[in-house]
């Protein structure tokens, strides 16, 4: 039992956030404007706690620091990555991330923030900002001067299922109607290009125009993200991504094979499991929609059965 991590995450209120982390996921959230809930997470801003067995009421980066062993002995002092559901009630600010080298520089030794983006759901004809159309770096400053926002950003209609790589340096925004699972970087640090000038606490939001423009690539080059699919008795398997920072794989499971589905892992690996619907089993223990946990590097297979789909995302061995 101990050799799966169960968390307790944290909620996060957020200026575009709503309720449906309550209406879909169950959660039992604490704002009316609840936006964020970190799942797996061992940064600073939102330390999530053990909820059971025998590290019950450890937090995530204490474990880190204190049982390496759970994880691989994989190097690093902070733990590498973060999971969370977003509920974007209203669109998120146009925006971009930094690379590790100019977070560390600028940002108090800061990790970067590349992340990707499954779509849970989202509202009909539903789109997402993901690059810009400007040729070059001159062009891009004349188009955020100008405030040309409509012929700089691209718009990418969206539907559930989807997937987005979007790696750092990349403009983005969530709008709202659209709930996404997020897997990134244990970071952070966002920088705000474009926020439609919206209030709060009667101010407008902090915007952070030259360190956008210096770390936003041009011209946008778009990911390649075709998917690998293997599917066996009872469950279909996808590739979402391999990158330097994660792995991350969808598994929709039937409930077809009784016996259930043997999944291996690497010895010297954890993974992380966000289940994203239905409900079922690992290793005999109950799961469903919502739960998220760490299966740790002590286990080298897994039984997963039931009829429920699944994300797993993982430090990426390339």
């Amino acid at each position: 039992m101990d050799e799966i991590l169960f968390l307790k995450g944290v909620f996060k209120e957020n200026i575009w956030g709503g309720n449906r982390l309550k209406s879909i996921f169950d959660y039992s959230i604490p704002y009316s404007n609840t936006g964020e809930y970190w799942a797996v997470s061992a940064h600073e801003c939102g330390d999530c706690i053990v909820s059971e067995g025998i590290f019950k009421g450890t937090k995530l980066s204490s474990l880190w620091r204190k049982n390496k062993k759970l994880f691989g002995n994989i190097k690093g002092d902070k733990f590498p990555l973060l999971v969370k559901v977003i509920d974007a009630k209203e669109d998120l600010s146009i925006q971009v991330h930094p690379s590790d080298e100019y977070a560390y520089k600028y940002e108090n030794g800061s990790l970067g923030k590349t992340e990707c983006w499954y779509i849970l759901d989202c509202d009909e004809n539903a789109k997402i900002i993901v690059g810009h159309n400007a040729k070059n770096k001159e062009e891009l400053k004349n188009m955020i001067s100008a405030g040309n926002w409509s012929d700089l950003i691209r718009e990418v209609p969206i539907k559930a299922g989807d997937f987005f790589q979007i790696n750092h340096g990349t403009i983005h925004a969530i709008k709202g109607g659209t709930m996404i699972l997020e897997i990134q970087q244990s970071s952070d640090i966002t920088y705000r290009l474009y926020d439609y000038n919206r209030m709060q606490n009667g101010k407008l939001r902090e915007l952070h125009i030259e360190k956008s423009i210096d770390v936003i690539k041009s011209p946008y080059i778009p990911c390649n993200t075709d998917f690998k699919m293997k599917i066996g008795e009872g469950y279909i398997e996808k590739i979402l991504i391999e990158c330097k920072y994660y792995s991350v794989k969808y598994l929709k499971l039937s409930g077809n094979n009784a016996a259930g589905n043997i999944m291996e892992k690497k010895k010297s690996s954890f993974e992380i499991v966000s289940v994203i619907s239905g409900e079922g089993s690992i290793n005999g223990i109950s799961i469903k929609k919502g739960v998220h946990f760490i299966i740790t590097a002590l286990i080298k297979e897994y039984v997963l059965t039931g009829n429920m789909e699944i994300v797993i995302s993982a430090v990426c061995s390339k």
